[in-house]
């Protein structure tokens, strides 16, 4: 599709010429203030000038941006046109559902099916379904993949049918990579050519670590699926011309320390600062020590601070990597040539208008973890036995009758060295510390192959080398391995109970471990590959094995996992585990080989030699000269091009799906994968008024900090759940259930397990967890969300969410609006919002709306009992926004409380949204009347 031409209102049009090629570009200079502007502003001002219609993008949108003031907070809305789409499958399949199922709504509106395209190039990596079940042993891989493709035949099958069917829709297959390392290493431009035309490469993902592409300096971030597909189809982003957080950096990472390290440092500082809604950039000379994969992982954790984008110019350790990974010499002449003339190429000493500063001197970084529940509660490795003890009250219980040792002496007698690691699990019981000082409960248990030995409090029950953050940095997963050879050869091995498994981001990083001869130290200590893709941070870590998940429950045990990824919300890894804590790759190995939390890596050994000379941390952990050198000697370019020259292609499983032909999809009545969802049903050309809500009720009352972990499905799908009980009633087998994320494309799935999260607790009832509330249509007695919001439906009651702080922060998770929206809630009023998901309630035709400053639900004597009644919506059928409308909850006694409640509708765009009762529908509506 050719782009409608530019007004351009300020002559920016002109010629760049880059060896034998001419494009046309939009020069920055021709705008009066672009000079000053900050990285990530000059390619909005460039998005602009390139789209500059008249109608959406005007010439005040440009002069705004260019007239930019850093101080100001944000007002002026303007329309970001992204030029691609990234999407993964967990998010992508539903994506691709919802334009199959407008390509039938187009039809019966009268228009024509084929004008439901991607408009803008749309890719989709398969790397989230991949389950880690078997881990250890040298078929893990192959196995893994093999049930990968049992179970999801049919969302495979309906990407390949879109492949075929939409214009600029690809599909990377599974057992390639994780989306955010194959657009890093290959999707990924840094500069666009299309129609004759070179401009920034930007992008909005379905996936929040989108913002990992920022490392390289493209401006991208995580929307919901919902604004992904409207962007696909054409629809700019509406966005408030955002503040803007300098990051200074100087000085360089000290010997020891790690990427994780110092974006665990980062996070916090953020975290700490204030960025939500934020654009972070990294500047000054700091920038230049910074190798690329550590501007990625900085720019993956963005999520996790809060903010927008975190961003990095281009410069010439950008093009380094574009080599390194095989982009073309003529990729590399225009990324350089094109920065260059637009000032967007780094200089160390500008010092750009910024909205705010932090600082950091890298060399004051010291090696970290972050748990046990949030990527924000940094954690100094030296401190982490102390705050282990601190917060483990918290999760366990001790044994209710004498000491948790003298217990457990006479099975186990205690080990003269401070801990001990037996090369033959099954000559002498592992030992460990002593659990003095804090709660413990220990509990033999014999494994499968007969190995006894003893789990406790704290104890490590997964140790996974996961995840997009870190298995990107070959600094990182170099250090593991020669770490895990340093430790090899002191005779140490991982303990017994600890689940292992290694799921690098991509292709390449097996390639260069086999070629530094690597893999083995790795396999010996059980990290042998079990999958391309998120695996356990994503929740697939699989089942544990069944002795020590059965010692786990059967003893209220709270065990851990340790994982090199970005997302260590409660119930999110593992049902079986409560404490989860992110760190580096190499510190992932370390805790594999201690075996618990509850030690001193830096002053208590992790285990002793043949000889019984202790072994700690500090003897096998590698020098940055002896990472650098396997670098040097073990990656080159040729690896990028070799696993990247057919990435569409496929293996021959991929190859062989049957695949479904035709314009519009047939749906399969059957399917308990892919159905098609009720957004369209009984829609008409013109819009339904809005309307003032009246006697609501609360489905949940919820606290701070619940995330979209909380309310949208994932994970496993328990038997006795809403969910489980469909799929059982649809002829599912419990041991084909598979996982929500699986089944993102099947929305009666989905509903069911909305809210169900094991680790929600809805303050409506006491002392509970899980997707439970009271139905106040039968006496408040407690069931099941889904099931409560079936009785209220049919009884005509809308329904309320009520909630804290922090309302929705984590993944940029569609089905958290989407479940809100079918399970019959109109309004969401909470302390603060989520950009995402304040954004993605909207696109679902829900009302979110904010309780007034330095109020909560507590405050104003709330508990959740109460009818409500929200007046003033009305105003938006006449075209305006209200700022705030009149909340009135009705308490039982008939007593009332009044107050008025701030709309967080916040632009133009998401008022149309709402008008139209979604973004879908509102895009749709357009579409045929184009």
């Amino acid at each position: 599709m050719t782009a409608p031409a530019s007004k351009d209102s300020f002559g920016a049009r002109g010629t760049l010429a880059v060896g034998d090629a001419s494009y046309e570009i939009f020069r920055l200079s021709a705008v009066e203030g672009a000079a000053r502007l900050p990285y990530s502003l000059k390619i909005l001002l460039e998005n602009l000038l390139r789209t500059e219609d008249g109608a959406n993008i005007t010439a005040d949108h440009v002069r705004a941006l260019g007239s930019w003031d850093p101080t100001a907070d944000p007002a002026t809305e303007i329309q970001f046109t992204p030029a691609r789409v990234i999407m993964q499958d967990f998010t992508g399949v539903p994506c691709v559902v919802d334009l199959a199922t407008m390509r039938e709504a187009v039809t019966g509106l009268g228009g024509d099916p084929a004008k439901v395209n991607p408009l803008a190039p749309a890719e989709l990596v398969i790397d989230h379904s991949v389950i880690a079940d078997i881990f250890a042993r040298p078929d893990a891989f192959e196995r893994n993949v093999d049930l990968e493709y049992q179970r999801n035949k049919e969302r495979y099958q309906f990407l390949r049918w879109g492949q075929s069917a939409f214009d600029e829709f690809k599909v990377v297959p599974p057992g390639t990579g994780i989306v955010h390392q194959v657009n890093i290493e290959h999707l990924a431009r840094v500069v666009m050519t299309r129609n004759g035309q070179a401009y920034p490469d930007t992008v909005v993902g379905t996936d929040s670590h989108t913002t990992m592409v920022n490392g390289i300096g493209v401006l991208g971030w995580g929307v919901g699926g919902i604004e992904a597909e409207a962007a696909m189809l054409g629809q700019p982003v509406s966005m408030l011309i955002p503040r803007v957080v300098g990051f200074k950096l100087h000085g360089e990472l000290p010997p020891g320390t790690t990427a994780t390290d110092l974006v665990l440092t980062i996070t916090e500082m953020l975290r700490e600062h204030g960025v939500v809604g934020k654009f972070v950039e990294f500047y000054g000379s700091g920038v230049t020590a910074v190798p690329l994969a550590n501007r990625a992982t900085i720019g993956n954790m963005s999520p996790e601070f809060g903010s927008t984008a975190a961003i990095f110019p281009i410069d010439q350790e950008t093009v380094n990597y574009l080599k390194l990974t095989g982009r073309s010499a003529e990729q590399l002449a225009l990324v350089e040539a094109y920065a260059k003339e637009q000032g967007l190429w780094h200089d160390p000493a500008a010092e750009p208008d910024y909205s705010e500063h932090l600082e950091l001197d890298l060399a004051t970084v010291v090696p970290s973890i972050a748990g046990p529940k949030r990527p924000q509660d940094r954690i100094v490795l030296a401190e982490a036995k102390a705050k282990f003890r601190g917060v483990l009250g918290d999760y366990a219980v001790a044994e209710e009758q004498g000491n948790a040792d003298e217990a457990s002496e006479e099975s186990f007698p205690a080990s003269d060295s401070p801990a001990i690691t037996a090369s033959n699990g099954k000559d002498r019981p592992h030992e460990l510390p002593s659990a003095e000082g804090r709660v413990s409960k220990r509990v033999p248990v014999t494994l499968a192959d007969g190995t006894e030995t003893t789990l406790d409090h704290g104890h490590v029950a997964i140790a996974s080398i996961t995840s997009c953050t870190n298995t990107s940095n070959p600094s990182v997963m170099i250090g593991a391995a020669l770490l895990a050879k340093n430790a090899v050869e002191r005779g140490l091995t991982r303990k017994p109970w600890v689940k292992t498994s290694l799921a690098p981001g991509s292709k390449v990083v097996m390639d260069y471990y086999e070629k530094a001869e690597l893999l083995p130290y790795l396999e010996k200590l059980g990290f042998h590959l079990v999958g391309y893709g998120c695996v356990t941070c994503i929740g697939n870590s699989g089942p544990l094995p069944e002795e020590i998940s059965q010692a786990i429950n059967d003893n209220d045990l709270a065990v851990v996992s340790v994982l090199s990824g970005n997302r260590n919300f409660e119930g999110r890894i593992s049902p079986d585990i409560k404490m989860n804590y992110l760190a580096s790759p190499p510190l992932v190995v370390a805790y594999a080989l201690a075996g618990t939390m509850d030690l001193d890596l830096d002053t208590e050994p992790l285990g002793t030699d043949p000889d019984g000379k202790p072994v700690f941390l500090a003897d096998i952990w590698p020098t940055p000269q002896e990472i650098q050198d396997v670098i040097s000697s073990s990656i080159s370019s040729e690896m990028f091009v070799k696993d990247y020259a057919d990435v569409f292609a496929g293996d021959e499983r991929w190859r062989s799906l049957p695949t479904p032909t035709g314009k519009t999809f047939e749906w399969d009545a059957d399917s308990t994968y892919v159905r098609k969802p009720p957004y369209f049903e009984g829609m008409t050309m013109e819009t339904t008024p809005v309307t003032d809500i009246t006697g609501a009720r609360v489905l949940a009352l919820l606290g701070d900090s619940v995330t979209t972990d909380h309310i949208s499905p994932a994970g496993s799908i328990k038997p006795d759940s809403p969910a489980g009980r469909y799929l059982t009633e649809h002829g599912v087998e419990r041991k084909d259930f598979n996982s929500y994320g699986s089944r993102r494309g099947n929305h009666e799935v989905m509903i069911r397990g909305t809210f169900a999260n094991i680790r929600l607790r809805n303050l409506l009832l006491d002392d509970v967890q899980g997707g439970f509330t009271r139905n106040f249509l039968a006496g408040g007695e407690q069931t099941t969300i889904y099931d409560a919001s079936v009785a209220y439906a049919e009884a005509g009651v809308p329904l309320v969410v009520l909630a804290g702080k922090e309302y929705g922060s984590g993944s940029s998770r569609d089905w958290a609006a989407k479940g809100t929206s079918l399970l019959g809630v109109r309004v969401v009023i909470a302390e603060s919002f989520e950009r995402i998901h304040r954004s993605n309630l909207i696109g679902m035709g829900v009302l979110p709306l904010q309780f007034p400053q330095g109020q909560t639900a507590a405050s104003l004597g709330l508990d959740g009992t109460e009818t409500f009644d929200v007046a003033g919506v009305t105003e938006l059928n006449q075209g305006s926004t209200p700022r705030t409308v009149k909340v009135t909850a009705t308490k039982s006694d008939g007593s009332k409380v009044e107050f008025d409640a701030v709309v967080r509708i916040d632009t133009p765009g998401e008022a149309d949204y709402y008008r139209n009762g979604g973004i879908m529908q509102y895009v749709l509506r357009k579409m045929v009347r184009s």
